[in-house]
């Protein structure tokens, strides 16, 4: 090989991914018999027009796959899948996560490309303090920014493997997992919080279908001329989920900033008026139902029902509809003070206590690849991370009730924003949203949610008062 023209990585990874395969293929079909051994490193430099360390690098990677068997001072020698060389992985993932990029298909493809490692899933509740984290028992987890943040709150970061960043996903998406100068985890699936709304129920209405411009005063008279009594409501989202509520928030514009004296200022503020406004909309029974939701599942139900005509919802929500015959879009989020919209980014990332990081490494790296993103992106409406993948144009034949904008994720990238950007730590993040429910629920006065707001950063915050 000229050494004097260094390949790119792109051009690097091809050429490992081919040798990979090739040796793969040979073993499978028997050109290598179990017990019987590869050719020397040397010869493999000059087939491949690879270096030492990219051709170490290959067979590392059939050593995690379980078909060879490194011997010190011989060679590689490959292995008897009848004696037990299986590689068993744990997969930890949250109840969604089937939904959101048909799993079930993406297990079974990465099995029918690495025979030798098999794949074993076990439900998460929750990650955020660690503790699923601690025996290594689990190898590999699905993970949200949210959570992200807070294992950096609890100084959890350190149960995580660091990772070599995907340049080909999106930028923001890669930072929603960055910590100091560490890759943690790696973005699979993102969408922004927006607006889905029945198109059928607009035209009935005579009611203009959103855009881009609308505010939240101008979603709300629309949403009255929506409502038709006793059959169905203009508007309806479940506020207190974690992927809701902030995103009021957000528009404000504003940071939580403690004083001096660590003491947290509400009163006056545009985050208070974003948290006025949310007491509003579900308050006005003209256009918002009085419907106890347990979940955004419950908001859904009652969109395709066509008993409401606008939801907040997410790329990976809209999944609950794909194959319904509902006509429907979608619009960017209406804003109050700024055209901001919550960015919700889930992952998977490698416990650092692990102890089959290479066969781990090996399943997270298929989840970004184009081949996996594009089983994503074919049979779901998630918005896969790897640009390339996200931003090709949708098969001719597709049979999902894909939105005519579907491509809208685009043209709004300069709103996203990220929970973080609230400038809230975990405690304070728990106590905002227990005062905010007992001010939207009329338990306490605007008053006394701003007294209280002033111990947002202060031992009042972690004792739960």
């Amino acid at each position: 090989m000229d050494q004097s023209n260094p390949i790119s990585r792109k051009t690097f990874r091809r050429r490992l991914e081919y040798m990979v395969n090739h040796l793969r293929r040979d073993i499978r079909d028997g050109l290598y018999k179990p017990g019987e051994y590869l050719p020397s490193e040397s010869e493999l430099v000059v087939r491949f027009e690879m270096s030492n360390k990219s051709i170490r690098k290959g067979l590392e990677q059939l050593v995690a796959e379980g078909l060879i068997v490194k011997v010190d001072r011989v060679g590689s020698r490959i292995t008897d899948p009848a004696n037990g060389s299986l590689t068993t992985l744990t997969l930890g993932h949250h109840y969604s996560i089937e939904r959101d990029i048909q799993l079930g298909l993406l297990l079974q493809d990465f099995q029918t490309l690495h025979p030798a490692i098999k794949v074993n899933t076990v439900l998460l509740s929750g990650i955020s303090e660690g503790s699923n984290l601690q025996n290594g028992a689990i190898d590999v987890f699905t993970i949200n920014n949210n959570e992200f943040m807070g294992l950096v709150d609890t100084d959890s970061t350190h149960l995580l493997e660091p990772l070599e960043k995907n340049s080909g996903l999106y930028p923001f998406a890669n930072e929603a997992f960055e910590h100091g100068e560490e890759q943690l985890a790696q973005p699979v699936i993102f969408s922004p919080i927006l607006l889905a709304y029945n198109r059928k129920h607009f035209i009935e209405s005579n009611v203009p279908e959103p855009d881009g411009s609308w505010t939240w005063g101008q979603t709300i008279r629309h949403a009255a001329a929506l409502t038709v009594p006793g059959r169905r409501y203009g508007l309806y989202f479940h506020l207190l989920a974690d992927n809701r509520w902030p995103a009021f928030l957000l528009q404000s514009g504003m940071r939580f900033e403690p004083d001096a004296k660590g003491s947290f200022q509400l009163a006056g503020t545009r985050l208070l008026d974003c948290i006025r406004l949310c007491k509003s909309i579900i308050s006005n029974t003209d256009v918002f139902p009085n419907y106890m939701s347990e979940n955004s599942n419950d908001v859904n139900e009652l969109f395709m029902q066509g008993r409401v005509s606008m939801i907040m919802t997410n790329y990976m929500t809209l999944n609950e509809i794909k194959h319904s015959d509902i006509r429907y879009d979608i619009s960017p989020l209406p804003y109050l003070f700024e055209p901001r919209s919550l960015l919700l980014v889930i992952g998977v990332a490698m416990s650092r206590n692990s102890k089959k990081k290479e066969a781990a490494r090996l399943f997270m790296e298929y989840l970004a690849s184009p081949r996996a993103q594009s089983k994503i992106r074919e049979h779901t409406l998630s918005l896969p991370a790897l640009k390339e993948i996200a931003e090709q144009p949708a098969s001719p034949s597709e049979v999902m009730n894909r939105p005519s904008r579907y491509y809208l994720f685009r043209e709004i990238m300069f709103s996203y924003r990220l929970h973080r950007e609230l400038n809230l730590p975990l405690h304070a993040y728990k106590y905002l949203r227990q005062i905010l429910k007992q001010y939207w629920s009329n338990l306490i006065t605007e008053e006394e949610l701003c007294e209280q707001a002033k111990h947002l950063f202060g031992g009042a915050a972690s004792d739960g008062r």
